[in-house]
């Protein structure tokens, strides 16, 4: 029993006579490491751009949207009807309608949405925060994105003039409507596109400005904890002549591409590895070659083929299992150290997050650590098998 013990200490120990072989595990142990260790640092990385992403675009495009098929098919009626039949959920019915933000000396397109206040504030928490202590919202007031507010040196308290599409007859020809806002907050979504081309007033200056009538809506944009179970239960409910969407529907394509990239990294990043464990193989084949005359030795005095398989299949598991637990060690340090300490910034209006954003799952976790000692195992099978082979009498009889 004390002699597999033994055995993988003598293997495991620096060899003067012959140090390219601990040199070969050394270089496997340190190949492993770094290995796990980027992969940790990586899915972290790639599951934190995608949390945070997934938050900002879940505000700003809303969790759920009910959309007229027919005009004039999103009304009161629709919406009382859904706040009676879903209580737990919260509905802002919402005006749309492209306009050009006019600057001291510059223009930019964008969308003007119509909202109640009190209801889209249940809805969006961006725009909640932009206002936060603003009591008195009158009719002709606006809440613009930060990244235009910066675009045309505009603040809370200013004026802001905006020319909506829609044309009114004048004569012989037709003007365009403008109109002028009082700025009352300035959200932030950490989306600079979404900051540049929203901005929202209230329901009924859109109405009167676009001679909506005051019953009919755009659309509705309903919050829900579990927007993808409750889409369900919601279009259930509804008639033929209006639909419903989900804000990840909007932005199928590009969550996709995000999981091949994390997939694609994931898989790039194990071959990290794979590579580190070539170096198990040599260095193990080395230490077979090395240790013939001992192993031959061992076998002719009882020591069974199994047994002396079984040691070499340990030596490499040794130095697999010993660079995983150093590469989870530093994998996890280095995640403490990015989150803890701002070393690394990302630009605002790129990124919805201005520091490295880290979230490293179980299930990433237990595939990278189950994943390398798969790697680790098979790699120590071929080495250990061959040391199981050797051929005693020849070995003896030549040594």
């Amino acid at each position: 029993m004390s002699l597999t013990p033994y055995l993988l200490k003598r293997f495991l120990r620096f060899d003067k006579d012959q140090p390219f072989i601990f040199l070969s595990a050394l270089l496997a142990f340190l190949g492993i490491t770094i290995g796990v260790m980027v992969l940790i640092i990586a899915m972290a990385l790639m599951n934190g751009f995608d949390k945070e992403f997934k938050k900002s675009l879940s505000v700003m495009n809303y969790p759920l949207t009910i959309l007229p098929r027919f005009y004039g098919a999103v009304n009161e009626n629709l919406l009382l009807s859904l706040e009676q039949k879903f209580p737990q959920l919260h509905f802002s019915p919402y005006i749309m309608t492209s306009v050009i933000a006019k600057g001291s000396d510059e223009f930019e397109g964008g969308y003007l949405f119509g909202v109640d206040f009190q209801k889209e504030l249940h809805v969006n928490d961006v725009l909640k925060k932009s206002i936060d202590g603003v009591k008195d919202i009158s009719k002709f007031d606006i809440v613009i994105g930060h990244t235009l507010s910066k675009e045309f040196n505009v603040y809370k308290n200013d004026k802001l003039t905006y020319i909506f599409t829609q044309m009114d007859a004048s004569g012989l020809s037709s003007t365009p409507k403008m109109k002028r806002f009082k700025i009352i907050g300035i959200f932030n979504s950490g989306l600079s596109a979404y900051d540049k081309a929203y901005s929202y007033t209230s329901i009924v200056a859109l109405q009167k400005i676009l001679h909506i009538p005051h019953n009919q809506f755009d659309g509705i944009h309903i919050f829900s904890p579990n927007p993808q179970e409750d889409i369900a239960k919601i279009e259930k409910e509804l008639s033929s002549s209006v639909r419903i969407k989900g804000w990840w529907q909007d932005n199928a394509n590009f969550f996709a591409a995000l999981e091949l990239e994390k997939t694609s990294l994931f898989i790039v990043l194990m071959l990290i590895i794979m590579i580190a464990s070539i170096n198990i193989i040599s260095s193990l084949l080395m230490t077979v070659m090395n240790r013939r005359s001992e192993i031959a030795l061992l076998i002719s005095l009882g020591v069974s083929s199994s047994q002396i398989k079984k040691v070499f299949l340990y030596l490499g598991v040794i130095i697999g299992i010993g660079g995983i637990l150093s590469g989870v060690l530093l994998g996890l340090s280095g995640l403490w150290i990015l989150s803890s300490f701002d070393i690394v910034s990302l630009p605002k209006d790129v990124y919805p997050t201005s520091t490295l954003p880290l979230d490293l799952s179980t299930l990433d976790f237990s595939l990278i650590v189950i994943g390398a000692f798969i790697i680790v195992v098979l790699s120590s099978f071929y080495p250990a098998k061959k040391a199981s082979e050797v051929d005693v009498l020849t070995v003896l009889r030549n040594e």
